[in-house]
């Protein structure tokens, strides 16, 4: 299953590089695409994946999910 995760924070490459290490470290993620010009993290999850697990990593790596669709 595909998600949309609206990231904000995001500045430059290393933010992208530090948003794809943090939820490729979540088990069960794998990372598609990190958009910088769109603050969008594309990434896909089995079924059912508690949305609180995306939020966190991304908020251990310094950044803040505004909304997963």
């Amino acid at each position: 299953m595909t998600k949309k995760v609206y990231i904000e924070g995001m500045s430059c490459q290393h933010c992208v590089n530090r948003v794809k290490d943090a939820l490729n470290a979540v088990e069960g993620i794998a990372v598609i695409n990190v958009d910088l010009d769109n603050n969008v993290a594309m990434i896909e999850v089995p079924p059912f994946m508690d949305e609180v697990k995306i939020k966190d990593a991304v908020s251990e790596a310094g950044y803040e999910v505004k909304r997963i669709e």
